[in-house]
């Protein structure tokens, strides 16, 4: 399943919210070293009751919007 989600890294809460078709992943982490993108892949795992090798960014690595592969 590929999903689109958008990121909000530095906030006060972690937490995964959807949006008519889109995901929003809160994440505490910052952007730095790919700190986010980890925090962002374990908080999906987690939501979508998955191990973490199973979720996979597809592209956006770099972005706030991002292509996420749930398998």
């Amino acid at each position: 399943m590929k999903i689109q989600i958008k990121v909000k890294p530095n906030s006060k809460t972690e937490e995964v919210s959807q949006e008519s078709d889109n995901f929003i992943v809160k994440v505490k982490e910052p952007p730095k070293e790919g700190r986010a993108n980890q925090a962002v892949i374990k908080l999906l795992a987690k939501h979508f009751g998955v191990s973490q090798g199973e979720v996979r960014i597809l592209s956006g690595f770099k972005s706030k919007s991002k292509v996420i592969e749930v398998v």
